[in-house]
């Protein structure tokens, strides 16, 4: 997705709260198609794409057969409208595609499913509505007032839209089990971390300019299981006798799952610092601290380094060995790159090579282990999306449409290259032998032998 602590005595606390009760009147439905079943006994990783960086979290998937060329014309299975605006990225279950839009002016927040193999429309319906809502401040037009991408597992969509709402519909019925909208910050420049399921609890992150915290709630009734502050102590690092920049203490980062030393460990990157938590209590458990702000991009983990964004401000890579308590930075931190770092698109890890794609259009492929520079190539920007990977090949997708695969390895190889009427900010979704693209206003399925696009009216907005 993209839109655009930390010192020590974190502050933990566990929480039971009730849900928020639904309105009375729910908000109108465009269109329901005939109720479908979720597809039964789709859950290889080929098939889904749950979360907006895949199964893994990290971008990659075990879809094969993917095209490597396509355009309006070509390789395109299907092709909807998207009403509204919305950077968020498509996630997949088995025959559904979901994705999340919003009016331009964030009043109506909306929820979109279509069925995977034949792109019709099954469900269009506003989520939430907001007579009253923050202004994005100056300088974040770019980002959408439905900028954090849906998470979806077996029977359930978790739609959330930062401290507007978050809502747990039945994919089978659609109908909504329950909903937040007490979880509150002040986002200045919009929404944009997207959700995380963990066992039982749906993970959410709220790094506002206001407060900082993260909360778990379950995922099957919407109560708060636990809530932790970001550590930040702003005090010490707020410039003595001047008006503290509070813009400096929001970000936009989605946590990334993984495993140390057999237990399951949440990286979650905010302003100032990045911090390992256990998902499942929030206790934070270590931290790597930097000058940046504003993180958009996901950290990612393998081989027991964790690969950090430090954000805007300037933007640099942090390789970080996992473990240890308490502040890590000065024992921790195996290397830093400081060249290139995007500022929004998350890295690839692939075969100990990372890539890296910065707004401008400069890749970077960088040694794992030790930082080193393998190759640079500059592409045609500006870059939003994450590269994504499958299938021997790793696919880049920018701003105006264009999009380059090529194919991993200590040489620069291209692999091929498509071209669609309108560019993503948001990751494509890789499943089965699809290519689920979202731009800024449409949705595509593109699959190698398709005759062309075949257009499905949307519903009425």
């Amino acid at each position: 997705m993209n839109p655009n602590l930390l010192h020590a005595g974190t502050a933990f606390t566990m929480a039971v709260l009730t849900a928020a009760p639904l309105a009375s009147a729910p908000p109108p439905v465009r269109q329901v198609a005939p109720k479908r079943p979720v597809a039964r006994g789709v859950d290889r990783a080929t098939e889904n794409w749950p979360d907006f960086r895949g199964p893994s979290g990290d971008g990659q998937s075990l879809a094969a057969g993917l095209p490597l060329s396509w355009s309006e014309t070509k390789n395109v299975r299907w092709k909807v409208p998207v009403h509204g605006q919305s950077w968020s990225s498509p996630v997949v279950w088995g025959n559904q595609v979901w994705v999340t839009t919003a009016t331009p002016d964030g009043h109506e927040m909306s929820a979109l499913c279509v069925e995977r193999s034949s792109g019709r429309v099954l469900l269009d319906r506003v989520i939430f509505l907001n007579p009253v809502l923050e202004e994005r401040g100056s300088g974040h037009e770019a980002n959408t007032y439905a900028s954090p991408s849906p998470v979806i597992e077996a029977g359930r969509v978790y739609l959330h839209f930062g401290k507007y709402g978050t809502a747990c519909l039945d994919t089978q019925t659609f109908k909504t089990l329950w909903q937040r909208r007490d979880l509150l910050c002040t986002h200045s420049a919009g929404p944009g971390s997207s959700p995380v399921l963990f066992k039982n609890l749906l993970i959410l992150t709220f790094d506002g300019i206001d407060v900082q915290y993260l909360a778990a709630l379950d995922s099957r009734t919407g109560r708060t299981v636990w809530k932790t502050d970001r550590s930040v102590d702003w005090n010490a690092l707020d410039p003595p006798g001047k008006t503290p920049d509070v813009q400096q203490r929001k970000a936009f980062s989605t946590p990334f799952l993984t495993t140390w030393e057999g237990k399951p460990l949440l990286i979650s990157s905010g302003a100032k610092a990045t911090c390992g938590y256990d998902p499942a209590t929030g206790q934070e458990l270590w931290k790597v601290s930097y000058k940046g702000f504003s993180n958009a991009a996901r950290p990612i983990a393998a081989s027991g380094m964790a690969y950090v964004n430090t954000g805007y401000g300037r933007a640099e890579l942090y390789a970080v060995r996992l473990g240890g308590k308490g502040e890590v930075t000065n024992s921790h931190v195996a290397w830093k790159q400081t060249k290139n770092v995007p500022l929004n698109p998350s890295p690839l890890l692939v075969d100990g090579l990372i890539y890296l794609i910065n707004g401008g259009g400069i890749l970077t492929c960088l040694d794992a282990g030790t930082g080193i520079e393998v190759w640079q190539e500059r592409l045609n920007g500006p870059f939003s999306a994450s590269p994504v990977y499958a299938d021997g090949h790793i696919f880049l997708f920018n701003e105006s449409g264009s999009a380059v695969v090529i194919e991993p390895g200590r040489q620069y190889k291209k692999a091929g290259e498509g071209q669609l009427e309108n560019g993503l900010m948001g990751s494509p979704a890789l499943v089965g032998r699809s290519l689920i693209v979202r731009t800024k206003t449409h949705l595509y399925c593109i699959e190698d032998g398709a005759a062309g696009k075949t257009g499905f009216a949307s519903a009425a907005k």
